[in-house]
């Protein structure tokens, strides 16, 4: 089964992204990608 999170800036807190996980993964999703609102590449971590 899979789950639907929503990534969010580690700098200023921007919800920017969405994607899905499976649901036994046990861990939270952490990606570097690309914050509109900073300009700047940062780290995501996900939330639900």
């Amino acid at each position: 089964m899979r789950e639907k999170v929503i990534l969010v800036c580690s700098d200023c807190l921007s919800r920017n992204y969405v994607t899905t996980i499976r649901r036994d993964s046990g861990k939270k999703l952490e990606l570097m990608k690309f914050c509109p609102k900073c300009g700047k590449q940062t780290l995501h971590k996900a939330s639900k």
